[in-house]
């Protein structure tokens, strides 16, 4: 590998943690108990949202009287926090490959649609915490995936060129986000969603972390 450096930046939910559960039903739970008929067709749409996003979408189909949009998505995000704490599974693979960037010394990043607060959780459930160099928010930027707002403040906080990142994510927004902000993309998508037209953006698409190996990081760092 050449002196330049590089760097891995990774989404959280789908990514780091299996924590698609616990937003579906702290979603249900949250917008139900205040009105809302939470049709699971509508909440496909919603799954790549901030919650935010996700608030306000739900606010204009079934506005709701007694609390605030901001009232509600918190009780939206304590919801996840206390599942991701009493329940949360970190992503088969996720230790493993954090050890061949580490050795690799890439610079190791975090980037997620998910409010900050719901980072350590994670990472501390998933006992991976000291991998990292950066970790971002969008809820800190100007919008969310597929913006690539979160990934370049990111790279910016690595001192990493977009260029030099390689970026894994589960979403078809988050790979546009990764393509947008000029980095190499690793998709791995869902077994539903892994036949969606938009994954074929991505670099890479694998099936699972645990597939992703040194050749697949050579082929990459060719592109």
């Amino acid at each position: 590998m050449s002196a330049t450096t590089h760097a891995v930046i990774f989404d959280m939910d789908g990514v780091l943690i299996d924590s698609e559960p616990a937003w579906k039903k702290a979603e249900f739970e949250v917008f139900t108990s205040v009105g809302v008929h939470v049709a699971s067709e509508l909440s496909e749409i919603t799954c790549a949202m901030t919650t935010t996003e996700v608030t306000r979408f739900w606010y204009e189909k079934t506005p709701w009287q007694g609390k605030s949009l901001e009232e509600v998505e918190n009780e939206v995000i304590d919801q996840v926090g206390r599942f991701i704490v009493e329940e949360g599974k970190p992503m088969s693979g996720i230790k493993q490959l954090l050890e061949l960037f580490h050795r690799r010394n890439f610079r190791i990043g975090l980037a997620t649609n998910s409010p900050s607060r719901l980072i350590p959780l994670v990472l501390e459930k998933s006992g991976i915490s000291g991998y990292f160099d950066a970790i971002s928010s969008s809820e800190n930027e100007i919008e969310g995936k597929p913006h690539p707002a979160v990934y370049l403040s990111t790279a910016k906080k690595l001192g990493v060129s977009p260029e030099h990142c390689i970026v894994f994510e589960d979403s078809v927004h988050g790979i546009m986000a990764g393509k947008n902000a000029g980095m190499k993309t690793v998709a791995i998508p869902s077994e539903k969603q892994f036949r969606l037209e938009g994954f074929s953006l991505a670099d890479l698409k694998i099936r699972q972390l645990d597939d992703f190996n040194e050749q697949h990081l050579a082929s990459l760092m060719e592109i």
